[in-house]
Order: structure tokens, then sequence, then C-alpha cells
């Protein structure tokens, strides 16, 4: 039986040729991205701004009743909830941002919190209050930067280790297409409103991996092509090393981007973002391995002359590489 390939054999797609105009394009939507960000900002959620959590259990129900739930306690004016089940499908969390003022005057919080728990007890008489919980303005900074810390710690770590296994030219390859990837995933949150939460940040950090898995691949590959073929002309050797391992970034692409899709389209809205986030980040992860890590060597001067030479040869390689045509 004949396998199933996303990608033909011997691909030669000259994927340098368009590297000015992709590296512009992105650039011109990581400053977009910036500017929402510093104007628009972001939609912070009870973890980053401060809240409460009531929790409740519905004991005459099998299931909590999370839609009506969110359009009940909406009507109270004092925002959009967030409701998620935990534990059993009758338990639920109730998180709300913190009413303005509350900072000064702390009794406005606990003011929402008794007229959201009113309203739960009149309109289900077999509502359970389990508990109150609150999140200070003060606790919410440190979430928040400690999740910044998170992400700046994971892109410094992840080009140390690129740089200690490569070049210093790597390093700067990998940072450069890191942060064109979270920078834009911040952009795409600010443009849309969607609220900003720790599962974000999870999900920040999920995208650097997988970021960081695929441009490993490609630059490993780059490198054995750089100690094999020391005459060819770099923008041919990056696009023989691109055109080699598209295949398997294409099917892990491929088979994780399909959950996650089906998650974003037909998901439970409290992890909306969360997968939206990933969805966007593997596409845009893909994209930079191509377009931002690989070009971004020829600009730093990138050459064979730091490797060892090979023995080995292949001439049909080297034919592919020349058939691209390109000069850095």
């Amino acid at each position: 039986m004949k396998l199933l390939k996303l990608v033909p054999d011997d691909t030669n797609i000259d994927f340098l040729k368009w590297r000015t105009f992709a590296f512009g394009i992105s650039l011109l939507l990581m400053i977009a991205s910036i500017g929402l960000v510093a104007t628009k900002g972001l939609n912070f959620g009870v973890d980053f701004i401060g809240g409460q959590m009531i929790r409740a259990t519905f004991t005459q129900d099998a299931a909590a009743p999370v839609t009506e739930l969110r359009t009940k306690v909406a009507t109270l004016g004092y925002g959009e909830p967030t409701i998620q089940r935990f534990g059993k499908e009758n338990q639920v969390s109730i998180r709300m941002k913190l009413p303005e003022g509350a900072d000064k005057k702390p009794e406005l919080a606990n003011v929402m919190a008794v007229k959201i728990t009113n309203k739960l007890k009149a309109d289900y008489p077999g509502v359970r209050i389990d508990g109150v919980d609150s999140v200070s303005g003060k606790v919410s900074e440190e979430l928040f930067s400690k999740g910044m810390l998170a992400l700046l710690a994971a892109m410094a770590g992840v080009s140390l280790y690129i740089w200690i296994r490569f070049e210093w030219q790597f390093g700067v390859g990998a940072i450069w297409s890191l942060l064109h990837d979270v920078t834009l995933t911040f952009g795409l949150f600010s443009l849309l409103g969607l609220e900003f939460d720790l599962n974000i940040i999870a999900a920040l950090l999920t995208i650097i991996g997988y970021s960081l898995n695929d441009t490993v691949v490609v630059y490993d590959r780059i490198r054995e092509n750089l100690m094999k073929f020391r005459k060819m002309d770099m923008a041919g050797l990056l696009n023989l090393s691109v055109n080699e391992t598209l295949a398997r970034t294409v099917m892990t692409s491929v088979s994780i981007s399909l959950p996650l899709l089906v998650l974003v389209f037909f998901g439970p809205d409290v992890i909306f973002g969360f997968s939206l986030a990933m969805a966007f980040g593997i596409i845009v992860g893909t994209y930079s391995s191509i377009y931002q890590a690989a070009p971004i060597l020829i600009w730093l001067k990138v050459g064979s002359h730091s490797f060892v030479p090979s023995e080995s040869a292949m001439p049909k390689a080297e034919r592919m590489g020349e058939s691209f045509g390109a000069q850095p």
C-alpha cells in the first residue's frame, strides 16, 4: 500500500527567493503589533488585574447551566464573567474583574460578590456556594511580572542553547524568530480584544518550545549541509536544507494544527483564547522557521568556513542548490 505523502520527494521550492519581501512584511506586522499593544493595550483577565472567583455547585442539576448563568451574571452590570466547569459537571467557577475603584475601596469587591451570590441563590434554589476567593491588585501584578519573566527567560535560554550548539549567528536567528512569533501573538490578542490571562502565557511558552523545535531541525540540516557542500552559495544551501526538512515540518504542523482548529471552532468558550493562541502560534512558528530563522543567516554572513568539512559529497544536492541560482 502506498503511503500518503503531504510533500512529494525531491521538492525544489525556491523559498529564499521571497526572503526580502517576507522579512519586510513580518517587520511591518511586528511594528503594527507593538503599536496595537502600546495604544489599544491587552484585555487582561482576572489573573493580571485582580478580581474575585466564586465557586458554586448546582446540587439539583446534573450539569451547570453555564450559558444561562453567564447571561444572568452579566445583567448585574459588572461586566462579562468568565465561567468554567471544574471537577464535576455541576461545579463551576465564576471569575469577575474587580469593579472600578476597588483598589481604594476594597468593600466594593465584597459588595459585588454578595450581589452575585444572592443572584445565584435566588435563581437557582439548589445552588451551593463553595467559596469566594479574591485576587488583589498586588498579587495580580506579581503574576503578570512573573509571567513576563518566564517568557523572557525561555527565549533567552533557547537562544543560549542554539548559540552554544551552533554559532552566535544561529542564536540571533532563533531569538529573532521567537520575538517574531510572540510579538504577532500579542498583536492578535490586542486586535481582537481577547482576554489575556495565565492560560495565554502557558500557550506562549508552548509556542516558544514548538518554534525552537522546528528551528533546530532546520538549523541542524543547515549545519550538516555547510560541512558537506562548502562551495555551494548560501542561499542555495538554505533552500536545499529547508526543502529537505519540509516533509517533516508540514507533517508536524498539520498534525498539531488540526486538533487545535477543532478546539477553536467547536471547543468550549473557556479555552477559546488558549486554542486560538496555540493554533496561530503553530502557523506563525512554522512560517518563521523558514522565512525568518533561515534567511537571517545570510545577512549575518554565516559560511562553511566555521565548520569542519566532510569527505562525503552529494552531486545531486549540489545541482539542486545551484538550480536556485541565488547569491547572498
